[in-house]
């Protein structure tokens, strides 16, 4: 058979043959509704998304930027439940950016548009600004996360920031958590002194599900280091939740924090 004709779809048009496209690949569950055989986490009703929506004091008629928005869950979250008045996703996965595009088709989604690119050259070039910026499980993929931070105080109003942190405590603990870390490094941003870890994707880059940055190693921070680069760069903290240090893959915690006065 032609490898051509593989791509070819010779069924009546479904929500699942578009999905299929990417068979295996999701890892977002669909909405009950839609009936299509997705992924294996609920992010389309994330707890963490409502609470930040909620925390920022809604975001409805807001103009909404979302970082690595991977499969358009959370864009569906801040139109369908938030009611945005508009959501620009940046997505530097090719794979992801176009599993937005067929969620965007299969939700009916009207108020999002979404760009393939690196978000911190975005960053760098963008005059736009926005109310809101929506940046869920990226931060800890990036290697200079401070700059990203400074960069996302001159674009955005209020900011939800969902995060991975380094915890030196847990490191001595698990040995699968020791193995992804390679040392740490000073380093300076803005006038703030913090120190880098370095994480490694090792394995995980042979992974067709890898959602990771765009390097085969990104940077964390510590918790302080987190919190204290946020308040340098001028962001206030107005709310935190879903702290957990024994969270899969790493401690974590939810931050909506806004720009000073």
């Amino acid at each position: 058979m032609h490898y051509a004709l593989d791509y070819y779809v010779k069924t009546a048009p479904s929500y699942q043959t578009a999905t299929s496209i990417f068979k295996d690949e999701w890892i977002s569950i669909f909405p009950a509704q839609y009936q299509i055989e997705g992924g294996f986490a609920p992010l389309f009703e994330d707890n963490r998304a409502i609470w930040a929506i909620d925390k920022l004091g809604g975001v409805a008629g807001k103009s909404v930027l979302e970082l690595g928005p991977m499969e358009g869950a959370h864009s569906y979250l801040l139109e369908k439940k938030g009611d945005a008045a508009s959501i620009l996703g940046i997505e530097a996965n090719t794979k992801c950016f176009l599993r937005c595009l067929v969620t965007k088709e299969i939700t009916n989604l009207q108020r999002v548009r979404y760009l393939c690119g690196d978000f911190v050259e975005f960053l760098k070039q963008t005059d736009q600004t926005f109310d809101v910026c929506f940046a869920s499980g990226v931060l800890y993929h990036m290697v200079n996360p401070i700059m990203v931070l400074g960069l996302l105080k001159e674009r955005c109003k209020k900011m939800y920031l969902w995060t991975h942190y380094f915890d030196e405590n847990i490191l001595q603990h698990s040995v699968d958590y020791r193995l992804r870390f390679s040392g740490s490094q000073s380093a300076s941003e803005y006038g703030f002194t913090h120190t880098l870890y370095q994480h490694n994707y090792l394995q995980a880059l042979d992974s067709k599900l890898f959602i990771g940055g765009t390097l085969p190693f990104s940077n964390w921070l510590s918790r302080q280091d987190l919190l204290a680069g946020l308040n340098h760069v001028g962001f206030q903290i107005d709310a935190i939740s879903f702290d957990d240090p024994i969270y899969p893959n790493g401690p974590a915690l939810a931050i909506v924090a806004s720009v000073r006065e």
